[in-house]
């Protein structure tokens, strides 16, 4: 069939408004759990600095003679650690003309961008404290670094030490050098979170509150089986449960967490969030820059650093296929 000769058709109309909605969708990522599960506290030198401490090892032969004139005991010094303040920034520039006009969802204007750019810099800051990079002073042409999570790990790891290169952790806790992942990966394990939980327990006395992975390594998670090796839905049940969202282990309960942001999706953290802080110099600021012609710009800015507090109340899983 065919429409009849000269009907008016919408092909040939030129004077149809546009079928605009007045808003914008964005379905980017943004969620930062480490950034948000970490304490906050305040830097006042570009290098800021923690004392580490702990106790002397435990003495089963500590048995005194009555009487005995007491002698003074071997203290350990408190360990110092330091890492340097990161400067991350966006820029916001939009020119006068297009904050004049009228665009669907308000996406020309200043304050719009800003909280678009605000999100894309909480992501950055996300990523950048969980790359294997050493922290670095800088010059006055190399921007300064911060040490980054796996740097700082030693006492609780769980890593193949084979593949070549062998998985190595850093010669100290320091965060001044960074890791060596092995050139071969394998699947995350049941075996080596209940390994991990082990380590910190042993090494920390407590169990971590959270485990961070890649949602690959999410999905490897919710097919753990448990000691039993089969895990059960009642029958009555009509949902098929394939999601595990909290493991249990001997030594506590651990919430898992997927996260989008890890440096290296093969990397596992388990966190104590009381011994990980991000230290601040300088908050987020929205600085206006000067007016240079028909535009308006802005600074988004923001000084800050990672603090471990106590590199073995933290671990890791890494070399996994996540």
């Amino acid at each position: 069939m065919s429409a009849p000769t000269n009907t008016y058709q919408t092909y040939s109309q030129v004077n149809i408004r546009e079928d605009l909605i007045n808003a914008i969708y964005n379905v980017d990522p943004y969620k930062t759990p480490l950034l948000n599960m970490a304490k906050k506290t305040k830097a006042e030198q570009t290098y800021h600095e923690w004392n580490e401490d702990s106790l002397a090892a435990q003495n089963t032969a500590n048995a005194q003679i009555e009487g005995d004139d007491a002698s003074a005991d071997a203290q350990i010094p408190t360990v110092r650690r330091g890492n340097y303040t990161q400067i991350s920034r966006k820029t916001v520039q939009i020119s006068g003309t297009s904050q004049s006009v009228v665009a669907a969802g308000g996406s020309n204007k200043m304050g719009y961008q800003l909280l678009k750019s605000s999100k894309a810099l909480n992501s950055d800051m996300e990523g950048i404290i969980k790359p294997n990079q050493a922290k670095a002073v800088g010059s006055s042409t190399v921007a300064r670094n911060m040490g980054g999570l796996p740097a700082w790990l030693i006492t609780n790891t769980v890593f193949n030490s084979g593949g070549t290169p062998a998985g190595a952790n850093p010669t100290d806790g320091s965060g001044s050098h960074a890791r060596t992942y092995s050139g071969t990966t394998v699947a995350l394990t049941e075996a080596n979170v209940d390994s991990l939980a082990e380590l910190m327990y042993k090494n920390s006395g407590e169990s971590p509150d959270y485990i961070l992975v890649s949602p690959t390594n999410k999905q490897a998670v919710s097919k753990f089986t448990g000691p039993a090796g089969t895990r059960f839905n009642k029958v009555e049940d009509k949902t098929l449960r394939t999601a595990i969202d909290e493991y249990e282990t001997d030594f506590g309960m651990i919430r898992i967490v997927p996260d989008i942001f890890l440096a290296q999706s093969g990397d596992v953290y388990a966190i104590q969030p009381e011994y990980l802080r991000v230290a601040y110099l300088r908050p987020f600021q929205t600085v206006p820059l000067a007016k240079t012609g028909d535009s308006d710009k802005k600074l988004l800015i923001v000084e800050y650093t990672m603090e471990v507090g106590n590199e073995k109340a933290i671990g890791g899983i890494f070399d996994t296929t996540g």
